[in-house]
């Protein structure tokens, strides 16, 4: 049923041309968003209600052909929902394997599309450093905030629809033709073709998924058969620990950490047109999970682990403006998020509190008290959401909850207002947000265990029991009425609601 309502809102709405091949409906990178929001504004059949009812459940598991190293195994999936490509119509999910590989699965039917893999090199020889592909994949994504929830239902793919039409002669954005490519020469007998080139033929030009290598090479795969859609491009020493790849206005952005391979802790960027790197250097290094966060205007925000927020300006990655927490460490990636006429940064640090600045000066607006349930926990990453009524929310991991804090307005300034913490989680990894519906999957060393929590109260409304065989240390993405979570063990689990057929 997915496919054919793909069919008809491809060929029969240029206006829908943002939702489905833009924010709407599609995962693009660690945190959803270049804001690392980790929220999808609006579902279909997701919602606090209907996971109060039957319907959600367990759809599918997958076993890839990924060794772990060390305990990383299976990132977060990217997803690209509607997909036109040389197969027909397909909802795909691209995952990164710690073995240096590449799947990309068909998330309508739990099938294999392709795979590949990329040279092995040296493995790790600890925790920190365990060599390999470490850090998820990442499609194009734009740096501006998408639109929040319609009131009026708010059911879709995304934001408000804009005009699909491209220039003079070219029609739909999303369907013009790009020119034919030369005819490639006939295989060899018993060989078998290549696939066709740019991957469907409705496009302005092949779509791609991009991935750091453990080489330290940007691969640039085109989302049809994984094959190179351009050259792959020197960006980083071998064998780094790198996080939170993210690709803006050609430019690509990764952080590294633990100084694995020799690399400098830091942030690194590469222009994608000249070829050229730059990088900052960060004290410490880079805290969080997911990198750097990208706010509207392009400039990336960066925590470091000696209590340091740093704005860089965007491909030169030249320092703007900084704040200084003292010797508090930070241990999350930031995540930006609009209020009122402000773009805020939150953030959070090792003595249990939560930091919020305006992201214009980075000057402090407000810190909460410090919360034992957050102090001395790599929180890795935070989520964000705004509800129906207007409120704004922040959530992040701590030892054992989810807690989460209100953005309210006190004497015309915003600060963190304490919300409602979780039942108790076994070290949950970084929620993520479904049109007012948390997820959250338990991490350490014991099989994991999704669960679904109303986002204003934090009660609990689902949770997956015992279907998960393996524990879990990647992160969770969703979009389409599904969510995914790969697991240790390289299987990767499906929940949701069931197509209609």
């Amino acid at each position: 049923m997915r496919r054919c309502l793909g069919l008809v809102v491809a060929l029969g709405s240029a206006g829908m041309a943002p939702a489905q091949f833009g924010r709407g409906g599609d995962w693009t990178t660690a945190g959803n968003d270049a804001q690392r929001s980790g929220w999808v504004r609006t579902d279909p059949k997701i919602s606090p209600e209907s996971m109060q009812k039957p319907g959600f459940q367990f759809l599918w598991k997958l076993k890839l052909n990924n060794t772990p190293r060390q305990s990383n195994s299976l990132t977060e999936p990217v997803l690209m929902d509607r997909y036109i490509g040389f197969r027909g119509f397909r909802s795909l999910g691209f995952v990164g394997g710690s073995s240096n590989r590449v799947f990309a699965i068909d998330t309508d039917l739990a099938r294999l599309e392709w795979q590949i893999q990329f040279p092995l090199g040296a493995a790790g020889n600890s925790p920190d450093c365990p060599g390999g592909l470490t850090s998820a994949v990442s499609r194009p994504t734009v740096a501006s905030l998408a639109p929040p929830p319609s009131r009026f239902g708010g059911f879709g793919r995304g934001g408000p629809a804009r005009s699909g039409v491209g220039e003079p002669g070219d029609g739909a954005v999303t369907l013009a033709r790009v020119p034919p490519a030369p005819r490639p020469p006939a295989p060899a007998p018993g060989a078998t073709p290549a696939p066709p080139a740019g991957g469907g033929g409705f496009a302005r030009g092949p779509s791609l998924v991009y991935a750091l290598s453990g080489d330290g090479m940007l691969r640039l795969m085109n989302v049809a058969h994984g094959q190179d859609g351009e050259p792959p491009v020197k960006f980083l020493p071998p064998n780094v620990n790198a996080r939170g790849l993210i690709v803006v206005d050609d430019v690509a952005y990764a952080a590294t950490a633990h100084g694995c391979g020799g690399a400098p802790n830091g942030v690194w960027a590469l222009d994608l047109k000249s070829k050229q790197v730059a990088s900052w250097k960060a004290a410490g290094g880079v805290a969080g999970s997911a990198g750097p966060a990208v706010g509207p205007d392009g400039t990336l925000y960066a925590a470091t682990t000696e209590g340091e927020l740093a704005a860089l300006e965007p491909k030169t990655l030249k320092p703007k403006t900084s704040y200084n927490a003292g010797k508090t460490a930070f241990t999350s990636t930031p995540v930006l998020f609009e209020y009122k006429d402000k773009i805020l940064v939150a953030a959070t640090t090792a003595d249990g509190r939560v930091y919020l600045l305006d992201s214009a000066s980075l000057a402090l607006l407000s810190k909460t008290d410090p919360n034992p349930k957050l102090a001395d926990v790599a929180a890795g990453a935070l989520a964000s959401w705004l509800d129906a009524g207007g409120t704004r929310w922040v959530l992040a991991p701590g030892a054992n909850a989810i807690v989460a804090w209100k953005v309210a307005d006190r004497n015309g300034a915003p600060v963190l207002e304490s919300g409602w913490v979780s039942r108790d989680l076994t070290s949950p990894l970084p929620p993520m947000v479904i049109n007012g519906v948390v997820f959250v999957a338990s991490g350490g060393s014991s099989p994991a265990v999704l669960y679904a929590l109303d986002g204003r109260t934090g009660k609990e409304l689902w949770n997956s029991g015992k279907t998960i065989t393996s524990f879990a240390r990647g992160g969770l993405s969703g979009g389409g009425s599904q969510l995914y979570l790969g697991t240790h063990d390289g299987t990767l689990y499906a929940f949701g609601f069931p197509m209609e057929h």
